[in-house]
């Protein structure tokens, strides 16, 4: 916090020249209602320019029609040049329709002013349990004693002992409404951080993709020097501290079972009086589900740069092959062109050839095998107790059946979707039956898999797919997913 990195800061950082922009309120405003409010990850250039185009109407009715003078697309395009930063144009593969998205700065900029309006409740209770828990957290799961461990352990248990027997002789501790307010207002603003952590991550791969690429271009050593340098800055990236919190976070989250208990007390806290009263935004109730959007958005932006670069590498390979190409081209041309007039004296020398001889009796004898000797030896019984029901539970996906519904499908029109499918014969062994369906779609080039239908992927539709299932309670519950839609054809 120098002068020096403050002054360069106060010039380079996107998030301060927004907060010193004389547009701040326009762009601030307009970027937190588009995308940080609805979780917006990215819009086309048309749907964005309109809804800027409405908003600068209107403050033009309440300001006069001097404010703002410019059209709603030159201002996106000028937030998003380099000198600005606020947000970042790109263009989908096979597209050419721009799209845009916040950058981490911008996001930063917007919640740092979302923090100076003045609150009416400043909760401090939970922060300093939460502080007090992750001391506690950190002291136990680094602690290498096992009996100071076991101690712990143990006055832990004592401590859940002490307070099953008070609920049970009716003592029932409640939180009251300030506490209730406390906790809820911390659980907000982790849960808006958390979905802006995954902007940052997304950006932070981004970064690395363009500094792996400008290595690319000027790389004058091997491709498999190359290559192992890529490689090993990915995996850096990918078992970096941030790489590992981020793979366990969503490990976390895509427990069918914890999203259940998170939906299930989101419903009962949003329920309560004191939460209600704090009137919280209405996507509290699917915050997870904001979560899971964000980071599977960046795990596929993951796997479009990792698609992307190596297309940009096998481009460089076929440029290094045509030029391997070229230089035999000119050596044929030279070797004919000097057919006609060929060198007198000695070219080059070659060994002698001779013929390898090897007598009769040099080949090793035949040896008889060795006979295994077999100890008469009474083996002990094993009388362990094993759970043999487990084998009785596997199952086995037919894709002989699934093949033959798409035909039943195919008998009355000449294409149907994967939906349509499912409607006539739905799932019956839930995910694992609807991955079967998508191994039939990536089936070889020979088209075996299918016999002889066709499998298309259209990747700008997507289409939900429900199925019945149990969870770990037994009770039946509807799962849903969300996949590109497949077009089978005969």
């Amino acid at each position: 916090m120098d002068h020096h990195t403050l002054s360069a800061l106060r010039e380079r950082h996107p998030a301060w020249r927004l907060l010193a922009s004389a547009h701040a309120p326009l762009v601030a405003g307009f970027l937190h209602r588009v995308f940080v409010l609805p979780n917006v990850r990215l819009m086309n250039a048309a749907d964005l320019a309109e809804a800027l185009e409405d908003e600068l109407y209107a403050l033009r009715e309440q300001l006069g029609p001097e404010a703002y003078p410019k059209g709603a697309l030159d201002y996106l395009n000028d937030w998003a040049a380099p000198d600005k930063g606020w947000l970042r144009k790109f263009y989908k593969p096979g597209t050419d329709e721009a799209q845009f998205d916040l950058t981490p700065a911008t996001e930063k900029a917007i919640a740092w002013l979302g923090q100076l309006s003045e609150r009416a409740f400043v909760g401090t209770e939970s922060r300093l349990l939460t502080l007090f828990a992750l001391l506690e957290q950190i002291s136990a799961g680094t602690e290498a004693d096992p009996v100071k461990r076991v101690d712990d352990l143990r006055a832990k248990r004592d401590a859940l002992d002490a307070e099953i027997a008070r609920v049970q002789a009716g003592e029932l501790p409640l939180l009251d409404d300030t506490a209730v307010k406390d906790r809820f207002q911390q659980f907000q603003q982790v849960a808006r951080e958390l979905l802006a952590d995954f902007r940052e991550v997304e950006h932070n791969f981004r970064q690395l993709d363009r500094k792996v690429r400008e290595k690319i271009a000027l790389w004058e050593g091997s491709k498999g020097a190359l290559l192992e340098q890529i490689m090993g800055e990915r995996d850096a990236i990918a078992d970096s501290d941030q790489g590992r919190s981020l793979r366990a976070f969503w490990d976390f989250l895509m427990s069918s079972q914890r999203q259940e208990q998170l939906s299930e007390r989101l419903d009962q806290v949003l329920a309560l009086p004191a939460v209600a009263a704090l009137k919280p935004e209405p996507r509290t109730r699917r915050v997870h589900h904001d979560w899971l959007e964000a980071g599977e958005h960046t795990q596929r932006t993951v796997a479009q740069l990792s698609q992307q670069l190596r297309r940009f590498l096998d481009d460089r390979a076929f440029l290094e092959n045509r030029r391997i190409l070229d230089l035999l081209h000119g050596i044929e041309s030279k070797a004919l062109a000097l057919r006609s007039a060929a060198p007198t004296g000695t070219l080059m020398h070659l060994d002698a050839m001779g013929a390898g001889v090897e007598l009769p009796f040099e080949r090793p004898l035949f040896t008889p095998s060795v006979k295994p000797r077999l100890a008469d030896v009474a083996l002990e019984g094993f009388e362990a107790e094993i759970d043999t029901a487990r084998l009785f539970e596997q199952f086995v996906v037919d894709k002989a059946r699934l093949r033959s519904a798409i035909v039943q499908a195919l008998r009355h029109q000449p294409q149907v979707t994967l939906r349509d499918v499912l409607q006539t014969a739905p799932l019956q062994r839930g995910l694992a039956e609807l991955v079967a369906y998508l191994e039939l779609v990536h089936a070889p080039p020979d088209g075996s898999a299918l016999d002889g239908l066709r499998a298309l992927v259209d990747e700008s539709v997507t289409e939900p797919i429900a199925w019945q299932a149990h969870n770990a309670a037994g009770q039946s519950v509807t799962r849903a997913a969300r996949l590109p839609r497949v077009i089978f054809t005969r």
